[in-house]
């Protein structure tokens, strides 16, 4: 296998959100420092939401303004609606660097969509429209993820059609990618193939992200079935963290370690460094103060070379 796959880190923003412990800003950007120094160049930092409702990134705008000035990095900042694309924004005001990226995020079911962000499936349309236009006049670039795509925690099964028709539509929204997120980590490989060939149909001149949880053990497969796919950009957190705090039982992301890991083993580039990523695993472990679910950071690399003993 040859190719390539671009890797978005969400480790500081979505691994950390659900954290019950509040992580220092000077940690999470030690965190984020560390993560580009092993190689990382597309990376959420915070997510513009209501700090009562999401403590962890009360200190998004502190975190957005302490980055480090790389023209080879592109910051992500995360919105569920127009306030958050105005705050996106505003951290680039006065000259200021900020974030470069405005990380929309439209659902896929009505029950979740109230829970998450307050909005049924029509409202974030509109919602969504208003944001990509906003993000795009103000010189970020628009791209959205559309949530709970497999399937809804509340609502169960999630119809491909719905999915598809809201990719199109934001497609023609001005989104330049769309991300199908499976945030409670319900799908499977087959599922995986069949709505990722069926939106890039709806959507052919878009760029399409794959986001996945690790809640019942498929995201890495899942991972590797959207790459044979023809997706060529995944999300994936350092050490396995992740989980939306609006989802019940919704866990980790997948690993960075492990989808660099698979990567790797296959011939495929990612232009990060996995030895580094598990030295990043093992300086953050006390930072956060417990274990990471990452194997490949437990275990170590392997690249079939015999060792002495």
């Amino acid at each position: 296998m040859t190719g390539q796959v671009e890797i978005v880190e969400v480790g500081a923003r979505d691994g950390l959100q659900n954290e019950r412990e509040v992580i220092a800003t000077d940690g999470k950007l030690g965190l984020i420092d560390r993560l580009l120094a092993a190689g990382v160049r597309r990376i959420e930092v915070a997510s513009f939401v209501n700090p009562a409702r999401v403590p962890q990134m009360a200190d998004g705008e502190a975190v957005i303004q302490a980055l480090p000035d790389r023209p080879d990095v592109s910051y992500i900042g995360l919105c569920l609606n127009k306030r958050g694309v105005l705050r996106a924004l505003a951290t680039r005001e006065g000259g200021r660097r900020g974030v470069d990226e405005a990380g929309c995020v439209l659902v896929a079911s009505n029950s979740f969509g109230m829970r998450n962000q307050g909005q049924t499936i029509e409202e974030g349309l509109r919602e969504n429209r208003e944001m990509l236009r906003l993000a795009r006049d103000g010189g970020l670039l628009p791209q959205v993820t559309i949530s709970a795509a497999f399937g809804c925690p509340f609502e169960g099964h999630v119809p491909p059609e719905t999915v598809i028709r809201l990719a199109a539509e934001m497609a023609e929204a001005g989104a330049v990618e769309i991300a199908l997120a499976d945030t409670i980590g319900v799908a499977v490989p087959a599922q995986v193939e069949e709505l990722f060939a069926r939106v890039a149909e709806a959507a052919p001149a878009i760029r399409l992200r794959a986001h996945f949880h690790n809640t019942r053990g498929t995201g890495i497969a899942n991972a590797w079935a959207a790459f044979r796919s023809g997706v060529d950009v995944l999300d994936s957190s350092l050490g396995g963290l992740g989980g939306c705090p609006f989802a019940p039982r919704a866990t980790g992301n997948i690993s960075t370690e492990e989808l660099v890991y698979l990567m790797d083993r296959s011939g495929v580039a990612t232009g990060l460094d996995l030895e580094a990523l598990i030295e990043v695993n093992h300086w953050f472990e006390p930072v956060l103060g417990r274990a990471m679910p990452s194997l490949v950071a437990r275990a170590g690399n392997w690249t079939g070379a015999a060792t002495a003993g």
